[in-house]
C-alpha cells in the first residue's frame, strides 16, 4: 500500500512517517504544497492520502476538490487540528473518506486508514460525536461559505491582517477585503471584530 502525507510542517510529516511505517508492506511518500502533492500523486498514485487542512500558501480543502477533480477515486484521510463540526462536514461533503484530530490517538488514525482502504469512510470517535450534536438544527450559514472565505475566517482568527492574507493567496488587498465584507453579509455580522470573535469561537469549540 502506498501512503502520501500532504503536510507543510516537517516535524508532523516525520511523525506520521514513523506511525505508518509500523504498517506491513507501506510505502510512504511526502509532500509540503500543494503542487508537491499534485506531482506526487501523479507519480505514485498512492492508495491513501493523508492531508492537512492548512497548508502554506492553500487550503487542504481547496486541494482535496482538485484532486478530486482528477481523480474520483482517490482516498483522502483529513488530519488536522481543526475539530469544528463545520470542518468535518465540509472535507467530507468535499470528497473526504475519513476525518482525525491531531490531538486524538495515534490508533485512531492507523484505524482511519484500514477503514478508508476498505472503502469506508471514518471519523474519529471525538469528533464524530461532536459532528452531529454539533450542528444546529436549522441551516447554518456557516455551511453556505466557500472555501476561500472559511480559510479567511480562519486565518483572520490566528491575528493574520488583510495585507498578509493577501500576500498567502497571492491576490490583491481589494479582493480580500471585498470576501471579508462578503463574509460578513453572508453571517450576518456587522464589524470585521465579529469575525474574529466567530472564528475563535469556533476553534475552541
Amino acid at each position: 500500500m502506498n501512503i502520501l502525507i500532504v503536510d507543510d510542517h516537517v516535524v508532523v510529516r516525520e511523525g506520521v512517517r514513523r506511525l505508518l511505517s509500523t504498517i506491513p508492506d507501506v510505502e510512504i511518500y511526502e509532500a509540503s504544497n500543494a503542487r508537491e502533492a499534485l506531482d506526487e500523486y501523479r507519480k505514485r498514485q498512492p492508495g491513501i492520502v493523508v492531508l492537512d487542512i492548512n497548508m502554506d500558501g492553500s487550503s487542504g480543502l481547496e486541494f482535496l476538490q482538485r484532486l478530486r477533480s482528477i481523480s474520483k477515486t482517490a482516498r483522502v484521510i483529513m488530519f488536522t487540528m481543526h475539530a469544528e463540526p463545520g470542518y468535518v462536514t465540509r472535507a467530507m461533503r468535499a470528497g473526504a473518506m475519513g476525518y482525525v484530530s491531531k490531538s486524538a490517538p495515534a490508533e485512531e488514525l492507523l484505524e482511519a486508514i484500514r477503514r478508508v482502504r476498505a472503502g469506508e469512510t471514518y471519523i474519529d470517535r471525538e469528533l464524530a460525536g461532536s459532528a452531529v450534536t454539533g450542528l444546529p438544527d436549522g441551516p447554518d450559514p456557516y455551511e453556505n461559505l466557500t472555501n476561500r472565505e472559511v480559510e479567511i475566517l480562519r486565518l483572520l482568527g490566528e491575528g493574520k491582517s488583510i495585507a498578509e492574507m493577501a500576500k498567502t493567496f497571492g491576490v490583491a488587498y481589494k479582493t480580500v477585503a471585498n470576501s471579508c465584507s462578503l463574509l460578513k453579509v453572508k453571517l450576518g455580522l456587522a464589524r470585521t471584530a465579529d469575525l474574529i470573535r466567530l472564528s475563535l469561537e469556533r476553534r475552541d469549540r
